[in-house]
């Protein structure tokens, strides 16, 4: 009979400890977002005006990879903070930390490294 008594959602207080965690990452993440922005929009030449030509064109090319590879980062990073905005909302739904393919509670250990997973590691395996 002891079994019958697992744990189906966490409690107001593990929901509010999880919040926590949650909204501190968030700032991070929208930090992080901004520098990413900012360092995108940023059109400062480094300097290269008076050297040689040939050096010019192969620092553009460089500048042109680094800006790509910049974008992905904050696309990668905005992503991140839908996915942190998202567990806010499940932890007023009170849904968090529910894995929604099998239904139970995935594990504190996981959800204080991944706060805004939706699977539990048994889920996870499965795909």
């Amino acid at each position: 009979m002891a079994e019958k008594k697992e744990k189906t959602r966490y409690s107001d207080s593990e929901l509010q400890e999880f919040r926590a965690i949650i909204l501190e990452k968030l700032v991070e993440a929208k930090e992080d977002f901004n520098l990413l922005k900012s360092s995108m929009s940023n059109s400062d030449d480094h300097g290269t005006n008076d050297t040689s030509p040939t050096f010019k064109m192969m620092e553009d090319g460089s500048d042109v990879l680094s800006r790509e590879e910049t974008a992905q980062l904050a696309v990668r990073q905005q992503k991140f903070i839908k996915h942190l905005e998202d567990a806010l909302i499940r932890i007023e739904n009170q849904t968090y930390g529910i894995c929604r393919v099998t239904g139970k509670l995935i594990s504190k250990e996981r959800l204080k490294i991944v706060p805004h997973a939706t699977l539990s590691i048994e889920a996870k395996r499965q795909q």
